[in-house]
């Protein structure tokens, strides 16, 4: 890890029109997180104080989607260039002598070891400016290096360049190494005395050499880590770069995906070893899984944590659960908010969930919605059984103890509260609490008159 005194500028003021969006476009989503946090990730690992974001259009949105990050921000009234956001951070930036990293919140791949790469060749180098840059196939419309050896002397931009340096495949990334205060007073030196009226960050490269201090380039050894997102279809290819990049991870650690292609994992989320992952799952968010599990296809798991052994069939949904040891859902089950299995547990297809504590062994295995309650060890569920929880203005809570047989089609009006060893007769309503040791029933007394049906039809032929 690089020890020098470190800063960043994080730039996320841009509009983004070519997204065609009212939406910020640093907060479009790779891999489920908004681009800017990518970056923003970066220089927290990296150690970086201050780290300083510019913001500018949809400024309140950004800053609210960065809330939980310890970031200064500064706005950019006018769109100026990108020298101009530099220079908005100066304040925050007051007194601090050592390294600016500039980084874009619109590059969501770069990697924390090329940033590691570019600090240690900036500090060997004694540089002022270190540029990072990349080999491209076709250059055509990025501004290309000019280099002397080690050293720049310049940054071309496409209109600009002779047709010798249009030949020249090394490319401006946008993405710098700054000594403060030095970069600060070189921009306000070059000024925007230009066609656009813009402060261009590449002319703080003119303005150091002027000065008799260095300025290099290292180049990135994988080009689509600096993939800038300005539209759609560039967010679709980092999202899909991304997605490769965490389920090789992923596949390198021990777990099993059958498709990688269509499997949609999230970078906070854990998976241990041997655990199988079929296509079309979506995990996401900070959710943890542990080994030896099996997550069958268009499963959805949303800040979940599932123990080992859990087998997750198709078409379930998971949301903020907790699944312990040896449990089986699904398939089409919901585990809705504050879910708790405790282990060994069994719900099965349309079977819902929501604030519910559900003790070892406990089943509910079709058709039951299961919400604020709170089931003890071995109790068995029967099919179409539901918890009434709310009563048109406040929620109330079901305690069912330990043992417990539930028949099916079974109604638990809440508060309630069934003692253990108990068993409810198919077809109860529960309004009352039932003892332990107790059967209770509430159905009517069946009837049954002889001869009924064929009278009546004789009727109505009639």
């Amino acid at each position: 890890m690089n020890q020098q005194k470190l800063a960043a500028v994080i730039l996320a003021a841009g509009q983004g029109t070519r997204m065609k969006s009212q939406k910020p476009k640093v907060l479009h989503p790779v891999a489920g997180q908004p681009m800017v946090a990518y970056p923003v990730g970066l220089s927290r690992i990296l150690g970086c104080s201050p780290a300083v974001a510019v913001v500018g259009h949809g400024a309140e949105q950004v800053q609210q989607a960065l809330s939980n990050e310890s970031l200064q921000f500064v706005l950019q009234q006018e769109q100026l260039g990108t020298g101009h956001a530099l220079l908005c951070a100066e304040e925050s930036l007051k007194g601090f002598n050592g390294t600016l990293l500039l980084l874009c919140g619109d590059v969501p791949l770069l990697k924390q070891q090329t940033l590691e790469r570019l600090l240690a060749c900036h500090a060997a180098q004694q540089a002022t400016v270190t540029v990072l840059t990349a080999e491209m196939e076709n250059p055509f419309g990025y501004g290309r290096i000019v280099r002397q050896g080690e050293e720049v002397l310049r940054i071309v931009e496409e209109k600009d360049a002779s047709a010798k340096e249009k030949t020249i495949r090394e490319i401006n990334t946008g993405i710098y190494a700054f000594e403060a205060p030095f970069v600060f007073e070189a921009l306000r030196g070059v000024g925007r005395d230009n066609a656009q009226g813009e402060y261009y960050l590449t002319d703080v490269i003119a303005a150091a050499r002027a000065a008799g201090r260095k300025v290099c380039a290292l180049v990135t050894d994988e080009p689509a880590e600096t993939m800038g997102v300005n539209d759609r279809l560039q967010l679709a290819e980092a999202g899909a770069v991304m997605r490769h990049r965490i389920n090789s991870e992923l596949m390198h650690s021990g777990v099993t995906l059958v498709d990688p292609q269509t499997t949609y994992i999230e970078p906070q989320v854990e998976i241990a070893s041997d655990t199988l992952i079929h296509p079309g799952v979506h995990l996401r968010g900070a959710t943890c899984i542990g080994h030896n599990c099996e997550i069958e296809p268009g499963a959805v798991i949303t800040d979940s944590i599932l123990g080992e052994s859990v087998h997750v069939k198709a078409g379930s949904v998971l949301s903020e659960a907790r699944v312990g040891d040896s449990s089986a859902i699904g398939p089409m089950a919901h585990l809705r908010p504050g879910t708790v299995l405790a282990g060994k547990n069994k719900l099965g297809n349309f079977v819902e969930t929501k604030k519910a504590l559900i003790g070892e062994g406990s089943q509910a295995s079709h058709l039951t919605y299961i919400g604020d309650a709170e089931l003890g060890t071995g109790v068995n569920i029967g099919c179409g059984t539901i918890t009434c929880n709310y009563d048109g203005v406040s929620k109330h809570r079901t305690v069912i103890e330990d043992d417990v047989f539930v028949g099916s089609d079974t109604q638990f009006v809440a508060p309630v509260r069934v003692g253990r060893n108990s068993l409810i007769g198919a077809g109860s309503t529960i309004t009352k609490d039932v003892p332990p040791d107790s059967l209770a029933l509430s159905r009517v007394e069946q009837r049954v008159i002889e001869g009924w049906s064929l009278k009546h039809r004789r009727a109505k032929k009639k």
